[in-house]
């Protein structure tokens, strides 16, 4: 039986070594974390993250070839494939501070494997790692092997939270890159053989490795692209009275440039775009490339701007100050049908209100109040850090900041509602009940362009929606407050 071991029980090792035991029932998985309360959360019957159909895996999975463990070492040095599923945060301090990935939870993860390893391994990069990340793992392991020999294999993951199980059991691509040797082919055809047991050949590509650790960002590159450009688009939409979601529907026909991904809204957030862009532009700039890096660079500036520019107009549409007034926030997490929040846009929007002096009530059907606190202390970065090294919540800022039990508990005696994820529940909400309860005049801020604009105004709201042609109201105020 081949043994697999996951080093990181987090939103990709979780999920993905969940659907290899599904569906490659002869292997044994084993997900290890040092973190007792994660593990806990896997063996529990509330996992520690939310992903639609996630559940249902792991329920049949586990106990059977699927466990979850803290003995990190003994399983590491079982394993004939170990998979590093680790944090690779943006470095706060020192050279490439911004912008460089650390890799120093990668490092201790290499060096803890050739301490407990006795037999040979391939070690799979997971995790969104710089280019050339294997030659340093390469050495670090070839220098404490002591005889030990490993193959290193990249094999990123295109995982998209709130599908991730469907993505997973339906892969548009599984890639995976090695070394052209002998031995580098024969790990290569070792991981395939685990992945062709559901995922169609001609599905499953084989690159060298540096292709394979270069192509992750390049792809999450140029899907950040895509949201950062219609949100451009969207600003000139809104200063001539053209609509987005028309203009965006056009130039989706074009079979050249396809319809996905090109949805305005307040911007883009979750843990992959912004890490990976940055990251990016710290490797041009270090190749010598500075002006492939200033224009990736310029992709992260727009999706600030929008941020920035939907509290503005929060702001200016309100005479100009929102101190003392209530907010409703509805959503919180980066996108829906997940309960992820890292680098959503929603923290830099509540920040830009309570700077404001706003008084903020917040509801998200999968995100804690706890979540929330935290997050809004937290520095940029922080989030990529494990737990007990992120700082507490700030109790200043929670006496602005309230959760709500539901959409309408939030916006009792609101000044406006700001929507900023597009939870389906949102789309059906009773806004006529809504609208009594909140004073007058009652703004509505669509973030994510869900609401009939057209029917919430017949109620009575003023509305802006990104993008879209604005509100009577809205057109005497200036965009920026």
């Amino acid at each position: 039986m081949v043994k697999i071991c996951c080093i990181g029980a987090g939103y990709v090792g979780g999920p993905t070594m969940a659907v290899i035991a599904l569906k490659c029932p002869s292997i044994e998985v084993v997900v290890v974390d040092i973190s007792e309360q994660r593990i806990a959360g896997w063996n529990s019957e509330r996992l520690p993250i939310y992903e639609p159909g996630l559940d249902d895996v792991v329920r049949q999975c586990r106990g059977r070839n699927l466990s979850f463990s803290t003995e990190v070492h003994r399983h590491v040095g079982d394993a004939d494939i170990v998979f590093v599923s680790v944090n690779t945060p943006t470095k706060t301090c020192g050279l490439g501070a911004g912008k460089a990935a650390d890799l120093t939870y990668w490092e201790s993860a290499a060096r803890m494997i050739a301490d407990v390893s006795r037999s040979d391994k391939i070690v799979v990069e997971k995790s969104t790692v710089p280019v050339k990340t294997a030659e340093a793992i390469e050495k670090i392991l070839a220098h404490n092997g002591r005889g030990v020999r490993y193959q290193i294999l990249s094999n990123p993951e295109f995982l998209a939270e709130g599908t991730a199980v469907q993505d997973l059991f339906a892969p548009d691509r599984v890639l995976i890159g090695g070394r052209e040797t002998p031995e580098g082919r024969a790990a290569v055809r070792a991981l395939k053989d685990v992945y062709a047991q559901w995922v169609p050949e001609e599905r499953i590509i084989t690159t060298n490795l540096w292709s394979a650790e270069l192509s992750k960002l390049a792809a999450n590159a140029f899907l950040a692209q895509r949201i950062s450009s219609v949100n451009a688009i969207s600003a000139l939409c809104e200063a001539t009275g053209a609509d987005v979601a028309q203009v965006a529907h056009s130039v989706g026909r074009d079979a050249r440039i396809g319809p996905r991904f090109l949805s305005a809204s307040v911007g883009f957030g979750g843990s992959c775009f912004q890490k990976d862009i940055l990251n990016l532009v710290y490797i041009c700039e270090c190749y010598g490339l500075p002006e492939v890096a200033g224009y990736w660079r310029e992709v992260i500036r727009i999706n600030d701007y929008q941020k920035s520019r939907f509290v503005n107009r929060v702001v200016s549409s309100m005479f100009n100050t929102v101190a003392g007034k209530k907010v409703a926030v509805l959503g919180f997490a980066f996108k829906k049908d997940t309960g992820d929040t890292r680098e959503t846009p929603a923290i830099d929007v509540c920040k830009g209100l309570l700077g404001d002096k706003a008084v903020v009530s917040i509801y998200d059907p999968q995100v804690t109040g706890e979540q929330v606190s935290r997050d809004l202390a937290m520095n940029k970065f922080d989030w990529d850090h494990p737990r007990h090294l992120q700082p507490l919540s700030d109790t200043d800022l929670a006496k602005q900041v309230g959760m709500a039990a539901d959409a309408y508990e939030a916006a009792r005696d609101a000044h406006a509602v700001c929507i900023l994820t597009e939870w389906d529940e949102f789309r059906g909400l009773d806004y006529r009940r809504m609208f009594d309860a909140m004073h007058k005049p009652a703004f509505i801020f669509d973030g994510r362009n869900v609401v009939d604009v057209a029917k919430l105004r017949e109620i009575g709201f003023v509305v802006y929606s990104i993008g879209k042609p604005l509100d009577d109201w809205l057109k005497d105020m200036p965009a920026v407050a």
